[in-house]
């Protein structure tokens, strides 16, 4: 099977053709380190964290490139307001978004260089931009003109007449055109600086990645990832800046991922909207955060709320039930069925379909340029299967037959999430496990007076369903919401009451 991208610089998905068989390289930009990263930032490398992971699980040997850029005009503004130097504040938040990543379970870059290791190579590309007449020094500053590079625009669409009609009129006179751009800036009093030809200043922001990037991977490398706002004018910079000084085609396929919204805004600092992944990551598990992030197509924007967190944690509750249930169900054998041995090549063959059905669905929604909400489709439908043979089918069978079969279903669930880098955890329930006040409950309406937990909760089901067949609504309830007070959760199914605990 064929996998296809969607290209930014064609509007087409394409037939991913890297320029090294069975090799990718892939660099994304990486954050500014001058705060916490919100969870609109976290979105961005998930996705390609997530793009990352599939490649590799498709065999291809992938090189990820992600940059920080720890020397930047927030950053010296972070330091101002803090009292320390722009050092201490990039060195602070390059610890703490690292530790972000690692919460998130985002792997760690292949490589990861920082700005401020990369001057001289910056200095040198600024050279030979001034030697190509692509670019050109005031005041020890140097800008690049975007007007001497033909294709500027052709990543974004943007037609260079109409943005120069666009640009502010307040824009610096010393530029020749007012859409040029800073690849050098001179430095301020109490600013980090670097000695260059041009006098002691600190690189522009678009020509770091554009460095790092053919420093790292060479030209033209397979992939160049990041959020959908910086299209332009970061990335358009960057393509122009690069092509312009090496004539070489910078990158193959360009992929944006949409932007994470809170009531239909795009989510930023500057808005004041937005929330910390720590903190996002406090009071949900990692994950619920990427199942969320998942279930929309990573090109589409992505509505933020609690209500969609609380709603994905339900999601992956759906998907653990299942395999918790089944490794009570092999603890135990077997359950009870009246009609066990009725039907079950029937049951088995359509649960066997679906499991080879949706290995191959997951690749076909994957390789469809890396549609996770198409891929989740998939595990839920095989989910709702498993469901259906253990609670409405046969189970595990009269003498744990099927155990086999369901154990397949099991892996046909946990892989694809696996490669998604979905953790389940589903942390089975021990006799010790249980509240003690289980051992009462069941006293008090099955007359049981072992103490075995998982007996006890055996015999509170099967004195639920008894007054549930004599419609005494009263005391299935008050066993139900006794039962869910200590933490179970009690299910009325057509086979009967289920209970299990810590779901």
């Amino acid at each position: 099977m064929t996998i296809r991208v969607y290209n930014t610089m064609t509007r087409s998905k394409e037939e991913f053709v890297p320029r090294e068989p069975e090799k990718v390289a892939m660099y994304v930009c990486g954050p500014t380190v001058y705060n916490h990263i919100h969870i609109g930032n976290a979105r961005t490398f998930l996705t390609f964290d997530i793009i990352r992971r599939y490649l590799s699980w498709r065999g291809f040997d992938v090189t990820f490139v992600q940059n920080v850029t720890d020397v930047d005009d927030k950053i010296i503004k972070r330091a101002a307001e803090e009292g320390l130097s722009a050092a201490e504040v990039a060195e602070t938040y390059t610890r703490e978004f690292r530790l972000a990543m690692e919460a998130l379970d985002i792997l760690r870059p292949s490589r990861q260089p920082l700005a401020t290791e990369t001057i001289p190579q910056m200095i040198h590309m600024v050279e030979r931009l001034i030697a190509g007449g692509h670019a050109y020094e005031v005041d020890g500053d140097v800008y690049f003109s975007v007007r001497s590079f033909a294709g500027y625009g052709k990543l974004s669409g943007r037609d260079i007449d109409d943005l120069e009609s666009g640009a502010r009129v307040d824009v610096d006179e010393r530029k020749q055109d007012p859409l040029d751009f800073a690849l050098w800036k001179t430095a301020k009093p109490g600013e980090p600086r670097w000695p260059s030809p041009w006098g002691e200043g600190r690189p522009g922001w678009h020509l770091e990645c554009s460095v790092m990037s053919e420093e790292e991977l060479g030209l033209p490398f397979d992939i160049h990832g990041g959020a959908s706002d910086l299209i332009f004018p970061h990335h358009e910079n960057e393509l122009a800046q690069s092509e312009a000084a090496t004539g070489e085609m910078f990158v193959k396929y360009w992929m944006h991922g949409g932007l994470l919204q809170v009531n239909a805004e795009k989510m930023s600092k500057s808005l004041g909207n937005f929330m910390l992944l720590k903190d996002v990551l406090e009071a949900y598990p990692t994950p619920v955060v990427r199942l969320f992030m998942m279930q929309t197509h990573y090109r589409s924007p992505l509505e933020f709320s609690t209500d969609r967190l609380d709603e994905a944690a339900t999601a992956y509750e759906r998907i653990t039930g299942p395999l918790r249930d089944l490794e009570v169900a092999k603890r135990s054998r077997a359950r009870e069925r009246a009609e066990a041995g009725a039907g079950d090549g029937a049951w088995a063959t359509r649960l066997a379909k679906a499991v080879e059905d949706a290995k191959v669905r997951f690749v076909e929604e994957m390789d469809d340029d890396f549609n996770t909400a198409g891929g989740l489709a998939v595990v839920f439908g095989l989910v709702r299967e498993m469901n259906a043979f253990i609670w409405e089918g046969p189970g595990v069978g009269a003498h744990g037959e099927h155990l086999p079969l369901l154990e397949r279903a099991a892996t046909a669930i946990k892989e694809p999430l696996e490669v998604l880098g979905i953790e389940i955890t589903l942390q089975p329930v021990r006799v010790s496990e249980y509240p003690a006040e289980v051992f009462q409950l069941a006293a008090d309406y099955a007359g049981y007076t072992g103490v075995v937990g998982t007996e006890a909760v055996d015999a509170l089901r099967k004195a639920r369903d008894v007054v549930r067949s004599e419609k005494n609504w009263a005391v299935a309830d008050a066993m139900r919401d006794r039962l869910q007070a200590l933490g179970f959760t009690v299910e009325d199914k057509p086979d009967g009451s289920h209970i299990t605990y810590g779901r």
